[in-house]
């Protein structure tokens, strides 16, 4: 018999017990010291439902005092919204209106972030809370003091109640990235000149921890500041170094030194940053010696096609390292660090609002999917608002309740959710019926009843689903209003219905905006990115041929366009990851990351292609060597289209791969022209970098066992 049950609960029940342990304490605290010590029914329902919207219904990620932080935080914007609601009620028109605009307001805050998307529910119900009857504005006083006793008691319990510990942050992650890449330079730096399997396994898992996929939502560098944007170019760079390293082909014999050895300068340029990621205060020599080798490097003579295809490759390396450095000296030092010109680190001198403008206004479109969620959820709340107005819905709050934490992003999604909820709620409807008949008045018994069934309903609900969570909550909501004023078995029949109504609205507007979530727009997105990475890999190769007078700009032709098709990409990918997968597969097993590896690929290449230091005067390649590059990008850009057009959701072409297996720039420059310039190889090596990722992106085996390169979530 002992064997039949698990001897400790699995970390879930664990993580959920603690929650819902702080929300119970904190709820039935405020609740029971306003409403038996004050008498004030008013300021304990917002003191309850206050402390159970931003700790039961909302996902506040991070540690305790993360979150206590983000509490203290967003408390002022809860007294702004309980204020509008409860002046914005009084008319039916005025409330609809007030519900469509804050309601997409609050979820297109999204956009900033993991913390922002979080705390997004829990700020919603503090609006709805307060925009229905009683309509008193003169209220306004106890409301505001219920919901701050409330979220005070959250905050307090969130530091002292079995607080979590902190997870890694995203800069130690980093800094031990780079120790690794830093390990990896120091062993290519000898014979044999290649890493041994241990460490390009461990390159591989430190590349992999900086995916945002790997990371703690609360330590995902996927803010609008300045800070948080350089933290996740570092992430990016980081990425492509290990990639880089990986990757690197031996010296040819003999292994003449023309330059000094950039290999050990990485290496130190690397310790230099994991070093200022961890707080130290490095004197950044190590980086500066490591500019002046790439310089060198870009000047360096050689003769032989294998040293100068190794020193494409090095040049490759020195920049991603380059770049590590820079953007970890911005991450740590904000707008006081030493950066460069604008061009990859345009936002290193931007102030704030300029950053979050840019952000804002980047996802203001249908193509994005913070601002199709957005649309979708205020719609929604505001048809039930009016609905719940003009038919005068008993209890119609929990109309929109039902409606905002029943929705989803997909039909599909929404369909399945509603069809466990309403189950749930019967189920729970049933037994608060019965309970409520049986016990009658005896509100004694409701009060000593509400704290075990809390703690029971924030614990199985996160872990057992949306149909145990609704049947538990809606026994909870009807022995809370048990207490503030005499209720019959009725209660529970209005529960049922207003949680019928509220999931019926959410069932439609679900079908009527975007009803397959980030399907097809990650598919458009993708195939956006790949045809305007398409157009830069042309530009870039022509003008590589052509040569001509090139001036260190602030970007390459092109790079804002692509850049901001990668922040639509990656906003759907991540929506994507976060929705249940139907039975039909995405075309072709596409690796949806390696699209995004090659638009960021695409975006640095063209960049350190056309893009020198200091201006210069480029000599046009050779006959040979030009035709070998223009077949080469041809090729790529080809791959790039069609991936593209099989990729497209509006699109009229076959769904059959394309093609693109095994090594194709390689083959098409398997004979190197005679006396190629340096030039022809560094374009070489990027096209080739371009051709694995999309080799990758067409499902092909071999491939998608090759290191990881790049990919990090990067900040508009």
């Amino acid at each position: 018999m002992g064997g039949a049950f698990p001897r400790r609960p699995s970390p879930a029940y664990r993580a959920a017990a603690r929650g819902a342990l702080r929300t119970t304490t904190t709820a039935a605290a405020g609740f029971y010291v306003l409403l038996y010590g004050f008498d004030s029914a008013v300021g304990a329902t917002y003191a309850l439902f206050g402390a159970i919207a931003m700790a039961g219904l909302s996902r506040l990620p991070g540690s305790g005092r993360q979150r206590a932080t983000l509490l203290l935080g967003v408390l002022p914007v809860c007294w702004v919204l309980i204020t509008l609601g409860t002046y914005l009620s009084v008319r039916t028109w005025s409330a609809v209106l007030g519900m469509l605009v804050v309601g997409f307001a609050l979820a297109f805050m999204a956009v900033g972030g993991p913390r922002f998307a979080g705390a997004a529910t829990g700020l919603q119900l503090m609006y709805i809370l307060p925009s229905f009857p009683p309509y008193d504005p003169g209220s306004l006083g106890e409301r505001l003091v219920g919901a701050t006793f409330g979220l005070v008691l959250l905050i307090i319990a969130e530091l002292t109640l079995l607080p979590e510990p902190g997870a890694l942050p995203y800069r130690e992650t980093a800094a031990r990235a780079a120790d690794g890449a830093a390990r990896c330079a120091d062993r290519l730096g000898s014979a044999p000149y290649t890493l041994p399997e241990d460490m390009l396994r461990t390159a591989r898992t430190l590349s992999t921890g900086l995916r945002s996929s790997r990371v703690p939502e609360a330590e995902r560098p996927a803010g609008a500041s300045v800070r948080q944007r350089a933290l996740a170019h570092t992430g990016l760079a980081t990425r492509t170094l290990l990639g880089r390293l990986t990757a690197l082909p031996p010296p040819p014999p003999p292994p003449a030194a023309v330059v000094p050895d950039p290999l050990r300068a990485v290496a130190d340029t690397a310790r230099e940053a994991a070093a200022r990621l961890r707080g130290e205060d490095p004197d950044g020599r190590a980086h500066a010696r490591l500019r002046d080798i790439r310089h060198a490097l870009t000047a360096a003579a050689g003769d032989t096609p294998a040293a100068l295809r190794r020193n494409a490759a090095l040049l490759e390396v020195t920049d991603a390292a380059l770049a590590m450095s820079t953007a970890a000296d911005i991450a740590v030092r904000g707008r006081g660090a030493d950066a460069p010109a604008p061009g990859r680190f345009w936002y290193a001198r931007k102030r704030a609002p300029q950053l979050w403008w840019r952000r804002l206004s980047g996802h203001a479109g249908g193509r994005s999917v913070f601002f199709q969620n957005a649309v979708r959820i205020s719609l929604a709340l505001a048809a039930a608002r009016l609905i719940a107005g003009i038919d005068t819905l008993p209890h119609g709050f929990w109309v929109l309740l039902a409606t905002l934490t029943l929705t989803r992003t997909t039909v599909r999604e929404t369909r399945a959710t509603e069809r466990k909820a309403l189950t749930g709620t019967l189920v729970g409807a049933l037994v608060a019926a019965a309970s409520l008949a049986l016990v009658g008045t005896d509100i004694e018994v409701y009060a000593v009843a509400l704290p075990p069934l809390m703690l029971v309903t924030f614990t199985l609900g996160p872990v057992k689903g949306v149909g145990w969570a609704q049947a538990l909550f809606t026994m909870v909501v009807a022995l809370v209003f048990a207490q503030l004023a005499p209720v019959t078995w009725q209660l529970a029949e209005f529960r049922l219905l207003d949680v019928l109504t509220g999931s019926a609205i959410g069932a439609v507007f679900g079908l009527l905006a975007w009803p397959r979530g980030a399907q097809d727009e990650l598919r458009r997105s993708v195939a956006v990115l790949l045809r305007i990475a398409a157009e830069i890999v042309v530009a870039t190769t022509a003008q590589m041929v052509a040569g001509g007078r090139r001036v260190p700009v602030a970007t390459a032709p092109g790079h804002r366009s692509l850049q901001h098709a990668l922040v639509m990409a990656e906003s759907a990918y991540a929506q994507y990851q976060s929705e249940p997968k139907g039975p039909v597969p995405s075309p072709g097993g596409q690796d949806w990351q390696a699209a995004l590896i090659a638009g960021h690929h695409t975006l640095w290449g063209a960049d350190r292609l056309l893009v020198p230091p200091e201006p210069t005067v480029a000599p046009p390649l050779g006959t040979a060597a030009a035709e070998s590059v223009i077949r080469a990008g041809d090729r790529v850009a080809a791959g790039m289209l069609l991936t593209s057009a099989r990729m497209d959701p509006t699109g009229d072409t076959a769904e059959s791969p394309t093609g693109l297996q095994g090594p194709v720039v390689p083959a098409a420059v398997a004979e190197d022209p005679p006396d190629a310039p340096r030039a022809y190889y560094a374009t070489v090596s990027w096209l080739a970098s371009l051709t694995r990722d999309l080799v990758r992106l067409t499902g092909d085996a071999d491939a998608q066992a090759a290191p990881d390169t790049g990919g990090s979530r990067p900040s508009p």
